[in-house]
């Protein structure tokens, strides 16, 4: 790829991590495809493994730089020296909610990517996630992935962890990193299109509109946000069954017809799922809190119990490195810039990517376009530094932030 090799040559004699931080950038670009990290590392090894931390038993897929019998630990040896590495620090996984959870292609990649890197990356399996559902309870679960992942000195050398969290899953991770059993040992997190005032990132997900700087700003929304609030609800609906048959037929109608008319299968829903019917088909932001009001009350109170702004951030230890795409639409890019805000001054370093990133994947145009050099190369540039911070928790007490 052309745009890796400019970067290449912009590196020029930089040390080493610097160079790893293009060719890991190239992969992640890459996917399941070619590219030189592939072929001058060991094949990543994927295994399932079971844990019990509290007496509650977890399962999770882990991915290592290579097999553990015989790896040799590495500092800063290059990667093209082909030996079987150890781990030089872990790093816990969280998927946004999508409906293969842990196995999704995109995270099984990006998952590989960073072993090949030298992390120790496990990625939990979060049921709800699966059902498109976001529970307090995730942020225990990420706890104890990390607690368990953390203190095993082979995966984690010297205790260097830390977590990667895409979409709504930042918001657990954080929640997850101010727990006293870990929250000393978190030492960084790499938050992904995030929210920070998780009702204000729902008005945006359902209305389009979003409030910057004293404006008032619209993209077309994906719908994915209103489905997560259509199957979150289910476990606060008394008739759970019955109205998720509905919501599964009215995401398929507008699945074959966009425009298509759902209001004969709103008439089927209860009163409760009716309320979350209305607040996620609503497109004006004036009414949404008063549409936010009548939801469930056990389901706004677990929204509170998730929302980032109703919590303490002070004593959050981990460094922040917040990722967003300008033109992300399902949470604004104004979250992370909110959640930068929320943490002690000099913990949070936030990147904001204008064409290459949309909420989570990633699309980068020919080098023979206007685009490319206009927007792309300085969004690879971006996003070739976010790699190399995240390189550096390898090695360093403190990253340079």
């Amino acid at each position: 790829m052309l745009a890796i090799a400019f970067l290449v040559a912009l590196a020029g004699c930089a040390p080493t991590r610097h160079v790893e931080a293009v060719r890991v950038l190239q992969d992640l670009a890459a996917g399941t495809g070619d590219s030189r990290l592939k072929r001058t590392t060991p094949e990543p090894l994927r295994q399932t493994v079971a844990y019990t931390v509290a007496g509650r038993a977890h399962h999770a897929d882990l991915y290592l730089p290579s097999a553990r019998e015989g790896c040799v630990t590495r500092s800063l040896a290059p990667l093209e020296a082909g030996a079987a590495h150890c781990p030089r620090a872990a790093l816990v996984a969280v998927p946004g909610a999508v409906p293969q959870g842990k196995d999704d292609p995109r995270m099984v990649a990006f998952a590989t990517t960073l072993a090949r890197a030298g992390f120790a990356v496990v990625v939990p399996e979060l049921a709800g996630y699966r059902q498109l559902r976001i529970r307090p309870s995730d942020a225990r679960e990420i706890v104890e992935a990390f607690a368990w992942v953390s203190r095993q000195p082979e995966l984690a050398p010297d205790g260097r962890a830390g977590m990667f969290a895409f979409s709504y899953s930042v918001g657990p991770a954080v929640l997850a990193a101010l727990e006293d059993d870990i929250r000393e040992q978190v030492r960084f997190i790499v938050g992904m299109g995030g929210y920070h005032d998780l009702p204000r990132a729902m008005r945006f997900f359902t209305t389009g509109w979003f409030e910057h700087a004293g404006a008032w700003h619209h993209i077309t929304p994906d719908d994915t946000g209103r489905m997560v609030l259509a199957y979150s609800s289910l476990d606060y609906l008394a008739d759970a069954a019955a109205d998720r048959a509905v919501f599964d037929r009215m995401v398929a109608q507008r699945m074959d017809d966009p425009r298509a008319d759902l209001e004969p299968l709103a008439a089927k829903l209860n009163p409760d799922a009716h309320a979350v019917y209305a607040l996620a088909l609503n497109t004006d932001p004036a009414r949404f809190d008063a549409l936010f009001a009548r939801l469930p009350r056990g389901m706004r109170e677990d929204i509170a119990r998730l929302d980032l702004a109703r919590h303490d951030l002070a004593p959050l230890q981990a460094r922040l490195i917040l990722v967003h795409g300008r033109k992300d639409n399902l949470i604004p890019y104004t979250e992370s810039l909110a959640l930068a805000d929320a943490v002690p001054a000099g913990q949070a370093r936030v990147f904001f990517i204008r064409s290459v990133l949309g909420h989570v994947d990633m699309s980068v145009s020919g080098p023979f376009s206007w685009r490319f050099w206009r927007e792309d190369l300085p969004d690879l540039w971006r996003l070739w530094r976010v790699i190399d911070l995240v390189l550096a928790e390898r090695e360093d007490a403190t990253a340079p932030y």
